[in-house]
């Protein structure tokens, strides 16, 4: 469960990550608790907060990805935390100074939102160079532990420290600025001897257009990043709508609100502790069931008739949530050739993260106009029937695959090592994820491989 952390710089980015992210946590239900302070409790200002915080991911992640192809990672991430910690700092400045308005908090949401978009795919991609692929699928667990353990602990020590300090949330926002340094402490303090540095990629020209080239000739990045979209847009708001939950359908304040925010991560945490015992790439059909168990979950948490059962039901939501956050993570880090990495996994966050800006703002207008619980309703729904459509297009890429494979030729049946495979015939192998018992499906980890010659190969 823990094998990753037995090497020195992952042990390390680890615990400085646990204090970061802490920090992170506490800001963002710091941020949330003071916007609907200086609206007056409006969801369609909360969901603007968020899309702007979340809208640089679809103009800024690419070239997070192409720098992480391209330059030093640990260089790249003390610049990027440094200027988070600033920003950070200026927010609780304002906060404690009484100088804020609404609108500084969008502003600061936006830069924000365009730092982290930057430093997220450098991030993701930096786990593999600390631990190596044996470790990766561990590593990419632990790492999501860590960020669910920070997401326990920082709800709930802000909506305390707010509390404590009369509604005030420019403590959180300070914490916060000082959880940074702990991180660039930590990059600095790691051994460049003992990374497994991949190859940087020279700069030229399209290599944008080279990542999307790449994950549309894979079917299954394809089917990933789409469960992703519509999980990232319409499901994993939770920091909208528990929030309007606790203060419109419940009357809460702030401290029950970081309770209630404590059990969704309980959940998550939880979790991301079941995914470290995966060493492997998961399965589509994996992926498909962890979105629609999410979205059932959803629905059910918005049902629910009081706090109590609330509180209880976003235990099992935070869960579900985790195990297909961590399952997509692995699938597209453990699918791509490393030289890739970099911008493959900017495309993924891009369409997991991306799409809230559009989802934020709709979630927000449906909870204040139709009612709190059909934010958690309406997204669950979403992520139900998305996982539903992908599960019909496997269900009916194996039939299509089985018919190819059940006739063969009426003379005789031939049994090779690596029989060539048609191009047409290896989208569809591809598709169906390999799950006819007795085959197995191995893609070529050359991006620059032709699709029909030596992308697959069928044993």
């Amino acid at each position: 469960m823990f094998a990753a952390l037995r090497v020195r710089n992952f042990r390390l980015y680890a615990s400085a990550n646990l204090v970061s992210l802490t920090g992170t946590w506490m800001q963002r239900i710091g941020q949330d608790w003071l916007v609907l302070q200086l609206s007056g409790g409006s969801g369609v200002a909360l969901g603007i907060t968020t899309a702007l915080q979340f809208a640089p991911t679809l103009l800024f992640s690419f070239y997070g990805g192409v720098l992480a192809d391209r330059y030093d990672k640990r260089r790249v991430l003390t610049m990027t935390q440094s200027v988070m910690g600033v920003l950070a700092l200026g927010l609780g400045l304002l906060v404690v100074t009484d100088a804020i308005a609404l609108w500084h908090v969008y502003l600061l949401a936006a830069a924000l939102g365009v730092a982290s978009s930057l430093d997220m795919p450098v991030r993701q991609s930096f786990v593999s160079e600390m631990v190596g692929p044996d470790r990766l699928a561990n590593a990419v667990s632990l790492n999501s532990t860590v960020f669910n353990g920070a997401r326990l602990v920082g709800p709930a020590l802000a909506g305390t420290l707010i509390g404590v300090s009369g509604g005030d949330t420019g403590p959180a926002f300070l914490v916060n600025a000082a959880s940074f340094a702990v991180t660039i402490t930590a990059l600095l303090a790691m051994r460049g001897s003992e990374l497994h540095r991949s190859r940087p990629v020279a700069r030229s020209r399209g290599q944008l257009r080279e990542a999307l080239g790449y994950t549309r000739r894979h079917p299954d990045l394809v089917l990933a990043m789409a469960l992703a979209f519509v999980a990232g847009t319409f499901g994993f708001n939770t920091q909208i709508t528990i929030a309007l939950m606790a203060r419109e359908e419940y009357g809460l304040g702030a401290t029950a609100f970081g309770f209630l925010s404590t059990c969704y991560a309980v959940g998550s945490l939880s979790g991301a502790l079941l995914s470290t015992r995966r060493s492997t790439r998961p399965l589509q059909r994996f992926l498909v069931v962890s979105a629609g168990a999410f979205g059932v979950l959803l629905v059910v948490a918005g049902l629910m008739p009081n706090e109590a059962s609330f509180a209880v039901a976003l235990v099992p939501t935070g869960a579900a949530a985790l195990v297909f956050s961590v399952a997509c993570n692995s699938f597209v880090q453990l699918g791509v050739a490393p030289e890739m990495r970099g911008r493959v996994l900017a495309l993924y966050f891009t369409c997991f993260m991306g799409g809230t800006p559009l989802g934020a703002p709709v979630i927000g207008w449906v909870s204040e106009h139709l009612g709190a619980r059909w934010g958690f309703i309406a997204g669950g729904l979403a992520c139900a029937t998305a996982a539903v459509v992908a599960a019909a297009l496997l269900a009916r890429g194996r039939r299509v695959r089985l018919e190819l494979h059940v006739r063969p030729p009426r003379a005789q049946l031939h049994v090779a090592a690596r029989p060539p495979v048609p191009a047409a015939a290896a989208a569809l192998v591809d598709a169906a994820d390999g799950e006819v018992p007795g085959e197995q499906v191995a893609r070529d980890p050359d991006p620059h491989a032709d699709p029909g010659r030596s992308a697959h190969r069928l044993r």
